[in-house]
């Protein structure tokens, strides 16, 4: 296959498998989104899905986010870990929220990275999911797959959001974010991952990770 055929076959197989695509963290508003990505660094969606309800119940809103301590954000937080570097962030990008932009949470990726615990995935993740805007967020199951299926060198995420870009239109670049994200999840993950069911990689995976994989199973 030439790349444009890979790049083809990709996004053929991934609409086929997710036609509808749900966002993993739960939320309400561009604002409930912010704080769950925030709060997903290095932890699950399905944590914070268990978490963000007892703290939105409390404060659902950068007014009612400040009236809490750093402290009391901290303490609610602490089962998805990092709670004392994600309260203290929680807790200023609320107060900025509201001295900048009355309580609004602006829809460019450069004023979004400039609050507190706010980098450029999480800033990519609110533009695209809660405001509709073109941003390709790259996590580890993307830059997982891209290198896998010979989309990027796999070097660093910067360099596979570059990928990403390059090779897929950007009409498409919010719903392929996530349904490569659900892939990775589901039929390409990290751990206990068997190739037998992941399509896409079988069908144009990198032939180094493939002879990877089947070596690796001939010594266990």
């Amino acid at each position: 296959m030439t790349k444009a055929e890979k790049v083809d076959f990709t996004i053929k197989t991934l609409r086929e498998i997710y036609p509808s695509i749900p966002v993993p963290l739960d939320h309400k508003d561009p604002y409930t989104l912010l704080i769950a990505v925030l709060l997903s660094a290095q932890s699950t969606d399905v944590r914070v899905n268990k978490i963000t309800p007892f703290l939105f119940e409390r404060a659902d809103n950068p007014y009612d986010m400040v009236k809490l301590s750093i402290d009391e954000i901290r303490e609610i937080i602490k089962p998805v870990g990092l709670s004392p570097m994600k309260s203290k962030g929680i807790h200023g990008l609320s107060k900025m929220l509201i001295e900048k932009y009355d309580g609004v949470v602006p829809q460019e990726i450069e004023l979004l990275e400039e609050f507190p615990a706010v980098g450029h995935k999480t800033a990519s993740v609110v533009v695209s999911q809660a405001f509709g805007i073109p941003a390709f967020p790259v996590d580890t199951h993307i830059h997982r797959l891209m290198y896998r299926w010979g989309f990027t060198n796999g070097k660093n995420v910067v360099q596979t959001e570059k990928d990403a870009k390059r090779l897929f239109p950007k009409e498409i670049w919010n719903d392929l974010h996530l349904q490569i994200i659900w892939y990775g999840r589901e039929y390409s993950p990290a751990r206990g991952w068997n190739l037998d069911n992941d399509i896409i990689t079988k069908t144009i995976g990198r032939k180094t990770v493939i002879d990877n994989y089947y070596n690796a199973k001939k010594t266990r």
